[in-house]
Parts: C-alpha cells; sequence; structure tokens
C-alpha cells in the first residue's frame, strides 16, 4: 500500500462527487528521538480492531466522505514509511481537523513504538 493507493481508493467511493479536497498524512522514521536522541530503527505494533473503531469514528463527522489509513508494522530503519492517511470531505475547515485528529489518535490508542 502507498499514499497513491489510499488516493486511488477514494476517488473510488460512490460519493467521491462531494469530496472537495482529499488530505494526507505520510508519516516517517525520523533519524532522531523526540529528545534529540540518535535513532537506528523502529518497531512498530499496531492494535488493528482500535484502528478500525477510530477511522469509523472520523467519518462520521459533518462533511467527511472517506478516512483511510495504514500503519505499518515490524522493524523500520530512518526514512521508511511508517502510517499513511488520507482524508476525503467537502471544506477544508472540515477536512483539516478530522486529519489532525486521526493521526493524534492513531499515534497515542493504535501504535506502540520502540526505538532504538
Amino acid at each position: 500500500m502507498s499514499l497513491a493507493d489510499l488516493v486511488a481508493q477514494v476517488k473510488q467511493h460512490p460519493r467521491y462527487h462531494e469530496v472537495g479536497m482529499i488530505l494526507c498524512h505520510n508519516g516517517v522514521v525520523r533519524g532522531t528521538s523526540r529528545d534529540g536522541k540518535p535513532v537506528v530503527e523502529l518497531t512498530v505494533k499496531a492494535d488493528h480492531t482500535r484502528l478500525a473503531e477510530i477511522l469509523a469514528e472520523m467519518k462520521s463527522r459533518p462533511g467527511i466522505i472517506e478516512v483511510l489509513a495504514e500503519v505499518r508494522e515490524g522493524t523500520l530503519q530512518v526514512g521508511d514509511d511508517v502510517m499513511y492517511v488520507a482524508v476525503a470531505g467537502d471544506l477544508r475547515e472540515n477536512v483539516f481537523p478530522v486529519l489532525e485528529d486521526t493521526v493524534n489518535t492513531i499515534k497515542r490508542d493504535v501504535t506502540k513504538k520502540r526505538e532504538r
């Protein structure tokens, strides 16, 4: 899966004619942790049940047509893609907050990460 694949999937949605914008997030493994220490690799595990719940919740928000996400699991190297999110909706004032909320909620509730 890639970000382009998520966008292509959004474009197949039966309500795509209502979409005014698609916002995307592509999270990557940074070479330094939040506290500035070097990172060699990142091990990621995801709670797929919770991910599905979050996506359903975000899709129910006003003006939102589709919310898709993929979290890569396993041991990833610096520069590797970790998470893709695509949010499609009618207006930017509806879509921007949902993208931010989706990313933050996935990071908080779905992913467990260990930096090395």
